[in-house]
């Protein structure tokens, strides 16, 4: 039997997974025990995709488990391993407004719980190929530090820069620089998960987001920028725009998109690799050419005010060079772009609102 483990399974990129693997494994073994809504309150709930995923797929099973819980998790293992060939991890808290309130639950939860999943899968099951959601927090505030010019919607990079082109690549320093205690308990195990392909000889992989998004997203003030904001453009609720003048610069990159790269990487896997992924300057936006795009889907207009206090270690302008990661698997490409990505969130939410 061959088996997929995916923490986080009830999340945006957790569920995305379990959706695109479903028919390429036997069983999906999912760890999720609904901590977002403890992060987030009830707008953060993923318990309505994981009822949906159990009503869809007949070879999901979904545990209840902690991933801070080394033993319920090791009792799954032991169970499963022999036959366990991919692991997707993607269960984390993921705002680093959140933790600055809870450093310990953060860390706990980002950095013990990827090397509890890390130490096991080393345990029952060397040979599966371990694949780890990173995030461009890695990098802290240094993209700040980037030639930036103010232009009329949007912050932008000189052009003379040689990440103009095509965005941050990995060779970007990750030392030196205000990572917020999210970014930095997100550092502890990006690296951790290089060290256990390199030191180990696992087969793993990183994968540093940008904007990570989709219908799927249990979108909250404090995380899922780009799901919050279509939902409060469809349900006529307040947002909040925090600091450079709206002007801040996001790639984002559709679940999919990013799901369909662990694919392509579990196929043909290497050790301890690093990647950057997110829209590129195929998919990004600052927040006002967001709101322009959420007006125009929904045909409204928004509600929204400015605070100049933006969030700690906040990026003013970030963009994802992917082509590290397209050297090395070719035939991936994106499929969604901005447009493309909004208009099925703006569909598919309204619909589930009605139900």
């Amino acid at each position: 039997m061959n088996i997929a483990l995916i923490t986080g399974s009830s999340g945006l990129i957790g569920g995305e997974s379990v959706e695109f693997f479903n028919n390429k494994f036997d069983m999906i073994i999912g760890i999720d025990n609904n901590l977002r809504s403890y992060f987030f309150g009830a707008d953060g709930s993923t318990n309505w995709n994981k009822n949906r995923l159990l009503e869809k797929y007949a070879n999901f099973k979904s545990y209840d488990i902690d991933i801070r819980d080394y033993s319920a998790l090791a009792k799954v293992f032991d169970e499963h391993g022999k036959d366990i060939k991919l692991i997707i991890h993607a269960a984390a808290q993921p705002s680093h407004d959140w933790a600055a309130k809870e450093p310990l639950t953060d860390f706990g939860v980002n950095a013990t719980g990827t090397l509890n999943m890390l130490e096991l899968t080393r345990i029952f099951c060397p040979e599966a190929v371990f694949i780890f959601t990173s995030t461009n927090k890695v990098y802290g505030d240094a993209p700040n530090f980037l030639p930036l010019v103010e232009l009329e919607k949007r912050w932008e990079i000189d052009e003379s820069h040689p990440y103009f082109k095509y965005g941050i690549d990995e060779h970007m320093s990750i030392d030196q620089t205000k990572h917020s205690v999210f970014g930095a308990s997100k550092v502890a195990a990006d690296v951790m998960v290089q060290e256990y392909g390199k030191y180990f000889g696992l087969k793993t992989a990183v994968f540093r987001g940008g904007c990570l998004t989709g219908p799927n997203h249990s979108g909250a003030q404090l995380h899922g920028f780009l799901a919050y904001l279509m939902k409060c453009a469809i349900n006529g609720n307040h947002y909040t725009i925090f600091g450079y003048k709206g002007k801040q610069v996001r790639d984002n990159i559709h679940s999919f998109d990013l799901v369909n790269m662990f694919w392509h990487f579990y196929q043909n896997p290497k050790q301890g690799e690093v990647y950057n992924a997110g829209g590129g300057r195929f998919a990004n936006c600052s927040m006002l050419e967001a709101i322009e795009w959420c007006e125009k889907i929904t045909g409204k207009k928004m509600s929204y005010s400015y605070s100049d206090t933006n969030r700690i270690g906040d990026h003013i302008w970030y963009i994802s060079d992917v082509n590290k990661f397209k050297s090395h698997y070719p035939e991936w490409d994106w499929k969604f772009n901005l447009e493309t990505t909004l208009i099925e969130m703006y569909d598919i939410m309204n619909e589930r609102i009605k139900q």
